[in-house]
């Protein structure tokens, strides 16, 4: 567990009772409680060394916790992969040359493998995702979106709602050819008053032209960026024929 600076603690010289089970730490300001078997988890770490009294401890704060001067949220991870054996980071973790300077500073070589193995899985996972518009221009063909990602085909989806005789009928389903694609061949259906509009702005009748406009600006949200634009000459992107992005 873990703190901002000062908690109730007064283990001034906890690392050198052996008596002492509970061990309470403070890494850059930030206090952690652990036991001392899971610290002298890795023999040769040197927080073993501490913990054993095999190094001496150098500085305290003002409540006599032993203070190590390194980064105190990161800790977290180290204390995590001591107490689990394993390493578990959050899908969406960017400190990992951090973690890994952390990890040679306590000389743990098996969090560093560890770190190295996860960086490697989540690389192989992360696939270039791919999005092409293209318009024919024809009313019979109309607009179509093609995605690798699903998600993405859902996220233009869920912006755009039918209302057919002053009801909200969702997303048409007639435009949905599969999880991948969508094709609007034509954006009123044949039945009197119905319209397509911004899920948001029920007054906005959809063009075709602003259903592109709202895939390209849903695209750029996302983090696609435009790989090839066919048929720009006309200096609109609701102008080309066919957009190509890749995420």
């Amino acid at each position: 567990t873990h703190t901002a600076p000062a908690l109730h603690a007064s283990a001034a010289q906890s690392f050198k009772k052996p008596s002492s089970g509970t061990i309470t730490i403070n890494v850059g300001g930030y206090l952690y409680a652990a036991q001392r078997q899971t610290l002298a988890k890795h023999p040769g770490s040197l927080l073993e060394e501490m913990v054993t009294g095999k190094k001496p401890v150098l500085h305290v704060d003002s409540m006599g916790n032993t203070f190590i001067d390194r980064d105190g949220p990161i800790f977290r991870h180290v204390l995590n992969f001591l107490r689990l054996g394993e390493l578990v980071l959050p899908e969406d973790f960017k400190e990992g040359e951090l973690l890994r300077r952390e990890a040679d500073f306590y000389r743990l070589s098996e969090l560093a493998q560890a770190l190295q193995n996860w960086e490697h899985q989540q690389a192989t996972q992360r696939e270039p995702a791919f999005l092409e518009v293209t318009d024919s221009h024809e009313r019979s063909q109309g607009l179509k979106v093609y995605s690798s990602d699903n998600s993405f085909i859902e996220k233009v989806k869920s912006r755009l709602v039918q209302i057919s005789k002053s009801r909200l009928d969702g997303f048409p389903e007639e435009f949905e050819v599969s999880s991948n694609v969508i094709q609007f061949r034509h954006f009123i259906k044949s039945e009197q008053g119905s319209r397509l509009v911004l899920k948001q702005d029920s007054t906005f009748v959809c063009t075709l032209e602003c259903l592109k406009l709202e895939t390209v600006m849903l695209a750029l949200k996302g983090g696609f960026r435009l790989l090839t634009s066919l048929d720009s000459s006309r200096g609109s992107v609701v102008q080309c024929e066919a957009l190509h992005f890749v995420k």
